[in-house]
């Protein structure tokens, strides 16, 4: 297999996403609503609250889509793998069908604002298949096809798909839609700004006080003032709440390969495991297939190049491969009763909102949770509100919790045991990373391929969880609640909110 040219996202990497970088904050800010993320979450909620009447300003600490909304397979879809029979199985047929009726809303609202502001963003409407890839995911299919059913959706079981080999069954639903998530969030950061809102990048937000009003706290020193604030990060950054503890995070792969002849032309994943998710994407002469599987928990010792390379067989083996120039990874935040979050950050949060937990089908979730988040802003209702309110109950998700807590207890307690994995920075070969253990001190190394040591504490400044080295992407990651840091311990994904702390690389004696 030839090497990646890159593990940038394609919607990143090919530069088609329209616009300059927007500015980092450089003076104190006072709005209506201010929304910390400009990811499709973040910048669909502003553009609601602007379009409500409101001034609003969006900040994050990277670019705008540059997160979990760039790394995206980008399908608009309301069925959405086996998602019914789990909602089904934890809430019931009335919450499917509130949850059906939410995702059908967001699509068609989607599809309604790229035909109104003409945005350019390859938007397609194509079917939506979850299929059996082998002869144990067949009852899964049937499972999925009646609560779905239930929930309201028109969808039909065949084994007609428009892969190039036989599925024996599949989950169909018609008139689902996918397209360029960059160029599509970027366009609707243009209206915003066009209608006289704000939009800054490279602001990273620390902390927020509500009150009234609010103030948002930044990395650079300024200060946002505002009657509410808009959590819309992937992970939700700040731990009122306790989403830390009702949420997991994970990791997932993507390959872009570039092919000769005809893609599918639908949307298809599998019903089980291994996951193998499949979409085209047409560029000009370009056509490609892009295929996504492979997902563990955030920090599991599973990281690693294998996780591409098994996708990429599977594209060369289904289709006519050029080359896979762009290989990848992506984060989910996964609530443990299998819905998503937006509402009231707490239940006694006036002015403190959340839009978060995506649950790998964010494009469609996040939109529908900015539908709620406006309504909230503006004090209506939607009808669906209670489903993803923050602050639910649910019983029957109980052990879920409880087997969420018992993997952060055991890498809180159990990483600290561990024996260090060199004696000095001398051990470390170029490309890889080593831990070295000092008394109860352990610093994480790793040596670039050009042979530069770079040190950090591997303690996590969220909680204080042990990170692991991701081999597959070459940074440290958080086993507890999926903060992630570059090498040199800078924040890539929250919660975290600081940077680990620098070290010098122990040398030998």
């Amino acid at each position: 297999m030839s090497p990646p040219r890159s593990t940038e996202p394609l919607w990143l990497a090919t530069g088609r996403a329209p616009g300059a970088a927007r500015p980092a904050i450089s003076e104190d800010v006072e709005v209506d609503v201010a929304v910390v993320g400009a990811g499709i979450a973040g910048i669909t909620t502003a553009l609601l609250a602007q379009r409500d009447g409101a001034r609003v300003a969006v900040l994050d600490r990277g670019a705008v889509a540059g997160g979990a909304t760039g790394a995206t397979t980008a399908k608009v879809s309301a069925l959405q793998q086996t998602r019914y029979s789990q909602i089904r199985r934890v809430h019931g047929d009335e919450t499917a069908a509130a949850y059906a009726a939410a995702s059908l809303e967001a699509i068609d609202w989607i599809d309604a604002l790229v035909a109104a502001e003409q945005i350019e963003c390859a938007w397609e409407r194509l079917p939506a298949f979850t299929y059996a890839g082998d002869a144990d995911q067949v009852p899964p299919v049937e499972r999925e096809a009646a609560a779905a059913r239930a929930a309201g959706l028109d969808v039909a079981v065949t084994d007609e798909t428009p892969l190039p080999f036989a599925a024996l069954a599949a989950v169909r639903l018609d008139d689902q839609a996918q397209f360029d998530p960059v160029r599509y969030v970027r366009g609707l950061a243009g209206l915003i700004e066009r209608g006289g809102g704000l939009v800054f990048e490279r602001s990273a937000v620390t902390g927020v006080h509500e009150g009234s009003p609010c103030r948002v706290e930044t990395e650079p020193g300024p200060t946002v003032t505002a009657r509410d604030v808009v959590i819309a990060t992937n992970y939700p950054l700040l731990d009122r709440g306790l989403f830390f503890a009702r949420m997991e995070a994970t990791r997932s792969y993507l390959v872009a390969a570039r092919i000769r002849g005809e893609a599918p032309r639908g949307m298809l994943i599998t019903a089980g495991q291994p996951t193998r998710s499949v979409r085209l994407y047409v560029d000009g002469d370009d056509t490609w297939v892009l295929v996504g599987g492979e997902g563990h928990l955030t920090g599991a010792e599973k990281a690693d190049p294998a996780r591409f390379e098994a996708l990429e067989a599977f594209a060369r083996e289904h289709f006519d491969v050029v080359d896979v120039p762009y290989r990848w990874a992506t984060q989910d935040g996964m609530p443990t009763d299998e819905l998503p979050y937006a509402g009231r950050y707490t239940p006694v949060s006036k002015h403190l909102f959340v839009n978060a937990g995506g649950q790998k089908w964010g494009m469609t979730n996040a939109t529908a949770g900015a539908l709620v988040m406006a309504d909230h802003l503006a004090g209506r209702e939607r009808p669906y509100a209670r489903v993803v309110d923050p602050n639910r109950l649910s019983v029957k998700a109980a052990p879920k919790v409880a087997k969420a807590q018992a993997w952060v207890a055991a890498h809180l307690v159990g990483d600290r045991l561990r024996p260090g994995e060199a004696a000095s920075a001398d051990e470390v070969p170029a490309g890889e990373a080593r831990v070295i253990r000092s008394g109860l001190e352990r610093t994480g190394v790793y040596r670039d391929d050009g042979g530069t040591l770079h040190a950090v504490s591997m303690r996590c400044t969220h909680l204080g969880c042990l990170v692991r080295f991701n081999d597959a992407e070459r940074t440290w990651d958080c086993p507890c609640h999926g903060s992630r840091f570059d090498i040199d311990g800078e924040v890539l994904a929250g919660p975290a909110v600081k940077p680990l702390e620098r070290r010098e690389p122990p040398q030998g004696s």
